[in-house]
């Protein structure tokens, strides 16, 4: 999109952009607030789950169920994510992808890789029903750390080579929005000198 077909208020980027984050954090809110900003495409890795349900013809609740009891779906998902990652990455268009793998299966195309996170119990209180997701969350996040550390060897929890990570309960959805795009606007390809080494992950 050149700059006189960008609508007013757009930034000018051509920046792929990768959001992570345990659930609660408001990693739909940032992404769905930067791809209106940016007026670019979006992804998540929920909405491709969602289409893996559909062409199956399963429930979201059947999906998930087979799911837990083998590694192909998850395999599936990821390879799609990183399928989209390739097709944006080489676009030179700005866009935005969400998943707990975003940033690795992004890999050399990822721009700016960011993690969002925030205290356990923060939230668990933005979600609906406490009791029953706060024992949901602690389960799923147990089990998802497992399922990354058994197929890549990646650590979901390391922090070390997102460019960016912000803790949502210290500022608003609107100020959580606001640093990541002071960092958009400000990125300068000429003075980058050089993200962390990310693995590839082959799915």
């Amino acid at each position: 999109m050149s700059d006189t077909e960008r609508p007013v208020g757009a930034i000018n980027t051509d920046l792929f952009i990768t959001v992570s984050g345990p659930p609660g954090c408001g990693v739909t809110t940032l992404c769905e607030s930067l791809a209106e900003r940016l007026d670019c495409g979006y992804a998540s890795g929920g909405e491709v789950f969602r289409e893996i349900a559909a062409d199956r013809g399963m429930s979201l609740s059947q999906l998930t169920a087979e799911a837990s009891s083998s590694d192909e779906l998850d395999r599936e998902l990821d390879r799609r994510l990183q399928r989209i990652a390739e097709k944006w990455g080489e676009a030179d268009k700005p866009f935005v992808l969400e998943s707990r793998l975003a940033g690795y299966l992004a890999a050399g195309h990822a721009d700016l890789r960011i993690r969002l996170d925030a205290p356990e119990e923060i939230r668990i209180a933005r979600t609906d029903d406490r009791e029953e997701v706060s024992a949901e969350m602690r389960v799923r996040e147990v089990i998802e750390r497992k399922r990354y550390a058994s197929y890549y060897g990646v650590d979901i929890e390391d922090r070390s080579f997102y460019d960016l990570v912000v803790n949502t309960a210290r500022w608003s959805p609107e100020a959580t929005r606001s640093v990541v795009l002071a960092a958009v606007e400000s990125y300068d390809p000429e003075s980058d000198e050089g993200a962390f080494e990310t693995p590839g992950l082959e799915p």
